[in-house]
């Protein structure tokens, strides 16, 4: 513990009234020749407003004056919520941002501790640090200034340029600005454009704006393709020395069809004694990254891959994802191999984690694995050399997923929409994505090596990176158990804890019935998310007790860092106060790279849903109610896209909500919409760069049938009038 977090931790943690700084040095022994470091260190906290100093000069902790310190996270609807570090969040309401934007560090007064209410609620008082984020968005003129619209949602308000700071950028054209000025309330937030990035109309520029909006880098710097230029193609002799020689072994990867970067293989044999023997090698990418190099501080600050509809923002350079450290069939390739015994219970009885070398026997794809299994015999002839070991893999899946299954693992199938581009970036098809079982064997063995490696080192008791799930807040399966309740369903609970078995073998009920979608939904959102973390604190949803990220170092920086210490540890060379350190600040920054990750891929797939819907407004579909909220209901399509019905443009009645029950009631006619529903829908609006789509329920006489119906009169009309003149000047 440094002294700055000594000071504070005593301030907010056994202070019980406000002290003079020189009261507080007596209290923590603080040497005379060290006095004027101390009181630098309380000044810092002070201007911070990590604690406070009274008009007397006394300190304080915050919450003593009913203050929190924290980060301020948008909602796109205006209001937000002020994140602390003990993770109670405190709930701003849209009245109460005072100007603060997304990613600002602010300092918020309590006016409502929650004790009378579903959530605490405060007021921001101060912006203690602006936020670095850049406002990306479409620019529109209007007279001579212009306005931008961001978009990143949580910007939840245009910003006004004047015309001296438009740099030459035209409307529509998608810019990089500046703040210059924020909002008082009364007038919008002022910007600068900085770069203009192309008009919206051209391809990919809206991908680029949403990557430049997320502050992530696409493009490597010039010293790290320059270093990229020298990795060798070929792995070195000397580097096979000592290690594992599995070149013999039908190794074999499986992937999708246009997977590049393989960084796992596999391989199962049967044993004597009847048990299995499941091999996970997974590329040694720590080999060509090293620690502080090049390649590692720029992985660094990237944390992951990032898939987007026409592209891929990797974490490395092509000449490692796709060359020396993929692990492509038929060339000899450094690995980091976990070898497991399992029993035909599907436990882990024995294992071994070693540096090793394969050579993959073949480059598989899941969807002829999944014809394999499935008995096409062309494929089955083709791979007749693997269909042995294939099957062998499906029932060691098998056994893995049962046992996973009865524990009570969580299985979100949620369906996945895979947008098909023509070569100018447009979306011409969305489609669920397919999962066949072949998808199910990958998952299965990298689960029990993540878990088997993190199980390994926990014990071990050296610093390590771990993928956690906590248990999810009580009040909120609380209020889940209320909200499943109107549909039959309930849990066991003891007052809001739970054990995941409950909430798998709900999914499992749900199963397809339509409220499937909904529930499922609900339940995602009660659930903590899942986060890197120096300390192990389990993975819930996979009712797990030692869980990682292992499998995938050429996309995960995590990985990555577990590479390392596990190689450090094989040769009892790591450093462990150095690596604790170093770990903690890692699963800190690799978490905040997986969020923004996550938001750019979520834009990206809405904005070109809402683009190819712009081709089909006026369709008519059927859709499932898939929520009902204060403001309107959302409905799915089968090939998932959502959209908005707004309450406005429900005029056949006046509808009441009913959170309860997540439905809304008409007042006169007491029809209900609720989740679950199926509905014809007629889709009237489409914006790509909110990526949002408004849907209104079908009727004969709705707003698109009744301009379809003046449209088609005029036409009529039109033609009469043309007949009436020929008509005329026949007689003439």
């Amino acid at each position: 513990m440094t002294r700055e977090e000594r000071i504070l931790a005593y301030i907010n943690n056994e202070m019980k009234t406000p002290l003079k700084p020189e009261e507080l040095a007596l209290i923590l022994d603080v040497p005379q020749d060290d006095m004027a470091e101390f009181n630098m260190l309380l000044h810092a906290l002070i201007e911070d407003c990590q604690v406070l100093e009274t008009k007397r000069g006394k300190i304080a902790p915050l919450s003593t004056q009913n203050l929190v310190n924290g980060k301020f996270v948008a909602n796109e609807r205006g209001f937000g919520f002020v994140e602390t570090e003990d993770e109670k969040d405190l709930f701003i309401p849209i009245d109460n941002v005072n100007g603060a934007l997304h990613g600002d560090t602010v300092l918020a007064r309590v006016v409502n501790d929650g004790n009378d209410s579903k959530r605490a609620e405060g007021e921001i008082i101060k912006i203690i640090k602006d936020t670095e984020q850049k406002i990306v968005g479409r620019l529109e003129i209007s007279g001579e200034n212009g306005f931008i619209i961001p978009v990143f949602k949580k910007f939840n308000k245009d910003f006004f340029v004047k015309r001296k700071h438009l740099n030459g950028a035209k409307s529509n054209d998608m810019v990089v600005a500046k703040l210059t000025v924020r909002s008082d309330g009364a007038k919008k937030p002022e910007a600068k454009v900085v770069v203009t990035l192309g008009n919206v109309s051209t391809p990919g520029v809206d991908i680029l704006s949403v990557l430049e909006s997320q502050n992530i880098r696409y493009e490597f710097p010039e010293e790290v393709y320059e270093v990229a230029r020298t990795v060798p193609k070929e792995i070195d002799e000397w580097a096979i020395e000592g290690r594992l020689d599995l070149r013999h072994e039908q190794i074999i990867t499986i992937d999708g069809d246009d997977a590049k970067d393989l960084d796992d293989a596999v391989c199962v044999k049967l044993l004597e004694n009847g048990n299995y023997e499941l091999g996970v090698h997974i590329a040694d990418v720590s080999h060509y990254v090293t620690e502080k190099s090049v390649f590692d501080k720029e992985a660094y600050q990237r944390g992951t891959s990032i898939y987007l509809a026409d592209r891929v923002v990797p974490m490395l350079p092509e000449s490692l994802s796709n060359g020396i450290c993929s692990l492509n069939q038929g060339v000899d390739r450094l690995t980091l191999s976990v070898i497991m015994e399992i029993d035909k219970s599907g436990n882990v009885v024995d294992h071994r984690i070693s540096e090793s070398v394969i050579n993959s026997a073949a480059r598989m794809t899941y969807a002829n694995v999944t014809a394999i299994l499935e008995g096409d015999l062309e494929k089955r002839k083709k791979y007749a050399h693997l269909c042995e070991q294939i099957e062998r893999m499906n029932e060691l899946r098998g056994i893995l997923n049962r046992k996973r299954n009865l524990r009570g693992s969580i299985n979100f199938d949620f369906d996945e929409a895979r947008i098909v581009l023509d070569t100018q970036g447009k979306p011409v098809d969305i489609v669920k994505r397919e999962r066949g079982i072949s998808n199910n064997i990958i998952e299965e063995f990298m689960l029990v090596a993540n878990e088997t490696v993190a199980e390994h080192f926990f014990w071990l008791n050296t610093p390590f990176i771990y993928r956690v799930h906590e248990e999810p807040n009580a009040d909120s399966i609380k209020e889940f158990v209320k909200f499943i309740a109107p549909f039959g369903y309930t849990i066991k609970h003891s007052n809001g804890k739970v054990h995941p078995k409950e909430l798998a073998g709900l999914i499992k009920e749900l199963s397809g019935k339509k409220e499937e979608i909904i529930i499922s939904g609900v339940m995602l959102r009660s659930l903590m998310k899942a986060k890197y973390s120096e300390e192990n604190a389990g993975h819930f949803g996979l009712s797990s007790k030692y869980y990682c990220h292992f499998t995938s170092p050429i996309r995960r920086y995590p990985d990555l860092a577990i590479h390392r210490i596990i190689k450090a540890t094989l040769h009892g060379e790591l450093n462990e106060d150095k690596m604790r350190e170093f770990v903690k600040k890692a699963a800190k920054h690799s978490s905040e790279t997986e969020l923004a990750a996550v938001e750019a891929e979520r834009t990206v797939e809405d904005m070109k849903k809402a683009e190819y819907m712009q081709n089909y407004l006026g369709e008519i579909y059927d859709a499932t109610v898939s929520n009902v909220t204060s403001f309107g209901i959302f409905a799915t399509l089968e090939n998932t896209i959502e959209g908005l019905i707004r309450f406005a443009d429900l005029t056949d009645d006046y509808y009441i909500y009913d959170e309860a029950k997540r439905q809304i009631i008409g007042e006169r006619t007491a029809k209900t919409y609720k989740p679950g529903d199926s509905l014809k829908i007629q889709v009237v609006r489409a914006d790509s760069q909110s990526g949002k789509i408004d849907f209104v329920i079908y009727k004969e006489e709705n707003i698109l049938t009744k301009k379809k119906k003046q449209i088609e009169k005029t036409v009529r009309n039109n033609r009469q009038t043309a007949r009436y003149l020929r008509k005329r000047r026949k007689k003439r």
